[in-house]
């Protein structure tokens, strides 16, 4: 079976259980969370955009069935890490200011930034109703990891978010930060199933250490991207990390390593106004070409790996 035909399959399983949750929610919360999910316009009338990959609901039911478990036992699981994944999502558009997600404009541009706040506050807590509303030691103890996972997630978006204001980070607060902020959720997923299953700590403890791996790798993936991506798929100019002036893991490479490709990514950054002007991002995109030396930026991985932090406690 190939991978969009795994995803295919997942979803398949997965999204009505999702739907029925979300379209629970009370009257006032429903427009902007089905809108959010794609399932709806911002008028409420019907849309087809559909939601995202679905790779953590994906590997949330892959888990149960590596365990040797049916599929379904992992369910409520996947529909609870979609969920925080979303009120993650819709927050964090308020907080980047960021107008348009998936081609669309976000909740918070859609329905204001009050209705935004709710609506992520709403999927947050339905995630442990979802598995509270039987509960057995299984789903006691997928609640209680998830409550972990959400906590190191948020933590990361606060390192983030104070990244913004420190002149320079070095690798290892930047992979300690990712580790948080993508790794922690994404190593639930792959393990939530496992847990609902019944599985024994050491197939937990793999299927977990295994979704870090994989947040961490999906994460430098995606600051790659955030540099160097095609607008087309990304949807978001080229350099629009640098613009931003954002210390993800290719700048963290580079400042980290000192010399002169990381003096001159300071005084990029350090530029007074906006890098969107002439003076500014033209320049600064430019020169990313330079400042990202092939050499430094092969021997990011290998520090990536090297200085990778202890997995986080109490999962």
């Amino acid at each position: 079976m190939s991978t969009p035909e795994v995803f295919g399959r997942t979803r398949l399983l997965v999204e009505p259980a999702l739907r029925a949750v979300v379209e629970g929610l009370s009257a006032r919360l429903r427009p902007s969370t089905t809108y959010h999910f794609g399932w709806t316009e911002a008028d409420g009338s019907p849309s087809d955009m559909g939601a995202g990959k679905g790779l953590r609901l994906t590997l949330a039911v892959l888990s149960a069935e590596a365990v040797g478990a049916p599929a379904e036992v992992a369910v409520p699981g996947a529909v609870a890490a979609e969920l925080v994944h979303n009120f993650s999502l819709v927050h964090d558009d308020i907080i980047d200011g960021d107008t348009e997600r998936r081609h669309r404009p976000t909740v918070w541009s859609a329905f204001g930034t009050d209705e935004a706040i709710i609506s992520g506050d709403a999927l947050h807590n339905l995630a442990y109703q979802v598995l509270l509303d039987d509960p057995s030691p299984q789903r006691q103890a997928a609640a209680a990891r998830l409550t972990r996972a959400t906590a190191a997630m948020i933590a990361g978006q606060a390192a983030d978010m104070a990244f913004d204001d420190l002149p320079t980070v070095t690798l290892a607060e930047c992979v300690a930060m990712e580790a948080d902020k993508t790794g922690a959720l994404l190593a639930y997923s792959a393990s939530v199933g496992a847990v609902l299953a019944g599985a024994t700590d050491a197939q937990v403890d793999a299927l977990d250490e295994f979704g870090m791996e994989l947040g961490c790798a999906f994460q430098a993936v995606d600051d790659v991207l955030g540099i160097w991506g095609d607008p087309s798929v990304t949807g978001k100019a080229v350099g629009n990390d640098l613009r931003e002036r954002k210390k993800s893991l290719p700048v963290a490479v580079v400042l980290d390593q000192g010399g002169e490709a990381a003096d001159e990514l300071l005084a990029i950054y350090g530029r007074d106004g906006d890098l969107t002007d002439d003076e500014g991002f033209e320049v600064s995109a430019r020169e990313s070409r330079v400042v990202f030396r092939s050499e430094d930026f092969q021997e990011g991985p290998r520090a990536f790996i090297e200085k990778r932090p202890p997995r986080w406690a109490g999962r």
